[in-house]
């Protein structure tokens, strides 16, 4: 039953994060933890995010625009480290409140809920741009870096920030799509490639192997399917399926789910 419930998420998560640039590994993750015990469920979804991000990069390669991946990605990384420490030092914060559901403790914290309410703020730009009509130039470029690098290190949901960033930037679909993928593949690359390195023997001891390459190529035939649907969406499809999936992540952020 595992490899049908998970090849059927893999398959259709990989297929709406496609466009969105996003959110693969946090709601894949739930659905490995199904079936595993939760180091094993996160180690499992760094493997399947890992080989997903290797094979969109080249898929889509030919429309990345390097000079918004240069000019956006490196403010990005370098502020993420002021994030993280930022994050270190407001662990000590107390969490607001914890529930029980199901048998399991779910605790609020206050920088979750303060991402998570921010990151709706850019899901209602993104649904009602009239809101707010604002008009972004190349120039802002560096600042959306920092910004999106900042609050990723700040929360670990950059992947958020820097698809509500660029699609103020009025980028052709190919090249939003390509030029997110290309940032989240090199933000996350070291992170991916230390679980995976870590997590390959416990999946091989644990003959977990074959249901980690269920949901990889199950994720792998996502992205070819997300490809082909791209040439006949238009922007304005994408605009939606990223706001959907900021509303989800929020949610599930102010809840303490994730």
């Amino acid at each position: 039953m595992e490899y049908v419930i998970i090849g059927i998420s893999a398959l259709c998560v990989s297929g709406v994060t496609f466009f969105s640039g996003f959110g693969l590994g946090t709601l894949l993750m739930p659905v490995f933890a199904l079936f595993f015990p939760l180091d094993i469920a996160i180690a499992a979804t760094a493997v399947v995010h890992m080989a997903n991000n290797i094979f969109k990069f080249f898929l889509i390669k030919k429309h990345i625009r390097w000079d918004i991946v240069w000019r956006f990605g490196i403010p990005a990384i370098l502020s993420s480290i002021l994030g993280a420490w930022m994050l270190i030092h407001l662990a000590h914060i107390p969490e607001i409140t914890s529930y029980l559901f199901h048998e399991k403790t779910y605790r609020v914290e206050l920088i979750k809920v303060v991402i998570g309410v921010l990151i709706i703020l850019f899901a209602l730009l993104d649904l009602f741009p009239k809101l707010l009509p604002l008009n972004f130039g190349n120039k802002a470029l560096t600042l959306g870096g920092v910004l999106s690098g900042f609050f990723g290190g700040l929360s670990g949901h950059q992947g958020a920030f820097r698809s509500t960033i660029l699609l103020k930037f009025s980028l052709p679909k190919e090249v939003f799509v390509a030029t997110g993928i290309t940032l989240a593949f090199f933000v996350d690359v070291g992170r991916t490639t230390i679980y995976g390195m870590n997590a390959i023997p416990v999946l091989i001891q644990g003959n977990h192997l074959y249901v980690i390459l269920t949901g990889m190529g199950a994720a792998i035939l996502g992205s070819i399917v997300g490809n082909q649907i791209l040439k006949k969406i238009s922007m304005e499809f994408i605009n939606v399926v990223v706001a959907v999936l900021l509303f989800i992540i929020s949610i599930l952020l102010i809840l303490g789910i994730i």
